[in-house]
Formats: structure tokens, sequence, C-alpha cells
């Protein structure tokens, strides 16, 4: 009986797929999980370290902001040293654009609309098809065009989706469909409606994001309440949740909001108690160690802390390695549900990473044969 299974199944909303370098975006591929670095473009080494610990933290594309000519240089280095396709942030400059594009950013993140005039548009969208570029059209609540504040009085659904719709215009009407669209707020009922109105009238693949969310805490609340109110209804092919904090940190709180809606999995999902007078062993501090010493997991584990044997037992029913908390010092552990074994509080820890990192490595080796098999088959084909 280990493992969970999703409850409900979520059905996404049809989109057009593109391709961000290598990602695919859209369609029937998995949500991709962005961010966005925050060093100086032109720390060339910084970035590509900060890059690096995304790409750990499970990072499918990573944004570097371009805002002048030595970021765009920057640039061309920065992409040859990283794995991940890199999406260039551009405002204003049109020429940053075609620079990014010329070196090898995967997606060119822009306003059209803040682009200048619509021969502009059309030289950025010639470098894009030239080098090969996505083009990803970024309408905010706070940067909305002064025609449609005048509309509209005020940001609000109607103007987000107005804009988006009038960019995506600029770059159809020049026979570009490489793109993408998000209309982000930092309110959330007003991007959610923002999503949920565009979602309606187009099939264009939607990057979903609260902007500007907060702190850690704050950023990370709001984003799961947003974030998963769309995921849930379908909406959305690629995400980043907006933190005051280290990119890694988006990265892994974007993972942790599609693996509890079951649209992906990917590491140690961890199922533990808040604790209380019962427990067995001190949960709290377990939970965060183990946590920290299964960050470089990447194979999709269960795994079940609970504190006494109230809930354990049956939390342990549908996790890959369950712990419940005994009496005496001595702990149960458990295996694919089945009571296997009993540990003692100070040997705990280790053992159980131990187990979880046996696990891991046994599901490489059988995705290793699976992938040779096919390979095999494909060949005597």
């Amino acid at each position: 009986m280990a493992g969970y299974r999703p409850y409900q199944r979520i059905d996404r909303r049809k989109s057009r797929r593109i391709m961000v370098g290598k990602v695919p975006v859209g369609g029937d591929a998995p949500i991709s999980v962005q961010t966005m670095t925050n060093t100086l473009t032109t720390d060339v080494a910084g970035t590509i370290a900060q890059i690096r610990r995304c790409e750990m933290a499970g990072a499918d594309i990573v944004r570097v902001s371009c805002p002048d000519r030595e970021s765009t240089a920057a640039l061309a280095k920065i992409v040859r040293e990283v794995n991940v396709p890199v999406v260039a942030d551009i405002h204003f400059h049109y020429q940053r654009a075609i620079e990014a594009a010329k070196a090898g950013a995967a997606c060119l993140r822009i306003n059209p609309g803040n682009i200048g005039s619509a021969e502009r548009v059309k030289e950025v969208i010639k470098a894009a098809k030239d080098y090969g570029c996505a083009i990803r059209i970024g309408v905010n609540a706070g940067s909305l065009e002064q025609h449609l504040l005048e509309k509209y009085g005020e940001p609000n659904p109607d103007a987000l989706v107005e804009s988006a719709l009038w960019h995506a215009d600029h770059l159809l009407q020049n026979d570009f469909h490489e793109f993408k669209i998000s209309v982000k707020a930092s309110d959330v009922f007003l991007a959610v409606a923002a999503y949920q109105q565009l979602a309606e009238v187009c099939d264009h693949p939607l990057h979903i994001g609260i902007t500007e969310a907060g702190g850690l805490r704050t950023g990370t609340v709001k984003s799961a309440i947003g974030l998963g109110s769309l995921l849930w209804a379908g909406i959305g092919d690629t995400m980043r949740v907006s933190l005051s904090a280290d990119p890694e940190e988006e990265v892994r709180v974007g993972w942790e909001i599609l693996k509890a809606l079951h649209l992906r999995n990917r590491g140690v999902k961890v199922i533990s108690c808040p604790s209380c007078a019962r427990q067995g062993f001190d949960v709290v501090k377990t939970v965060a160690i183990l946590e920290e010493r299964l960050a470089h997991i990447e194979e999709p584990i269960t795994l079940s802390i609970i504190g006494c044997v109230v809930n354990g037992p049956g939390e342990a029913l549908m996790t890959d390695i369950g712990l419940t908390g005994g009496g005496a010092g001595r702990h149960m552990v458990y295996a694919a549900g089945r009571q296997d074994h009993t540990i003692s509080t100070e040997e705990m820890i280790d053992h159980l990473v131990a187990l979880v990192e046996a696990r891991a490595e046994k599901l490489r080796a059988e995705k290793a044969a699976q992938a040779a098999e096919g390979q095999a088959a494909q060949a005597a084909e």
C-alpha cells in the first residue's frame, strides 16, 4: 500500500506547446519550475554558482536580468556553463533583447509595449526567430500601460487580460507563436482572477506567479494559495514563486506546491506530525535534520515521521519508509507499509538517511535498466 495516490485528478487546461531551450512548456508537458537570479549578471562566476544551486534544487528554467550591454555580454558566458535554459529579462531597451538572443538566451522576457515602436518589436521578433528564442509576454499590475489605467481607472483583471492579448497580437501579426504569457499581481485575488479570465479566451501557454509576494514565510503562503488555486483548476504551464529570499528557496517552494497537488514528484516527501506530549522522540528536531540531510535526493520517496502510535501505523501504510515513536527509547521502522524492525533514538536519524539513500539508489538502478531496455528495443527494430 506504500505511496500516496491522488484522491482527485486535475484536468489541465489545453494549451499550445512551445520550447524554452530544451524544456517543453504547455500542452501535456510537465509544469516547469522557474526562478530568477539576484546576483549582478556581470558577476559571471557568482551568477553561474547561483544557477547551479538552483539546478540542484530542481529548477527547470532560470531567468537572468539584462539591463545593460555588459550584462548581455556576461550572459553569453553564463549560458555556456549551466544546464538549464536561461531567460533574459528585458525592459525598455530593445537592443538588449537582440543582444541576449545572440548570446544564447532560450527565452526573452519582454513587455512589447515598453520596447518601443512596432518596428523595434519586429526587430526583436526577428532576432528570436533567427536564434531560436521563445518570448514571454510579462504583464504586471504594477506597470500597466497608461491608456489601460485611464480606461479602467486601476489595475483589474480586465486591464491585465487586455494588455496581455494586445501584446500577444503584436507577436501574432508577425507570425511568431513561440511565446507564453504571464499576468501577475501582488494581490492574490487580482492575479488569480486575471489568469482565470485569460485562460478562458486563449490557448497560449501561461506562466503563473504571484509577483512580489513577500518574504519566505509570507510569500510562501500567498504563493501556495494563489498558485495552488490556479493549478488545482488546471491553469498553469510553468510557474515561479516570487520570494524575497534565496532563489533556491523559490524552487523548493514551487516543487512543494506541485508535489502537494500530485502534479509532479521529486525528492523526499516527508509526512510528519506537529508533535505533542505523546511523542516518543523530538519530532520537530528530527524532521528538520532529515529534511536537510535528504535535500540531495531527487528520486520521489515518501517518508513518514510520526511521534506516537495514534496515527503512525496508518501513515506508514501509505509511505515507502516510516517511523513511529515507541516507548523506552525504541521506535518502529516500517518498510513499504509493513513493520520491519525497531531502532533506538540515538541511531534513528543516521539509519533513516541510510534507508532513504538505499531506496534512491535502487530507483536509479531501475530507471537506468528501463532506459537500457528501451534503447535495446529501439536498436532491435
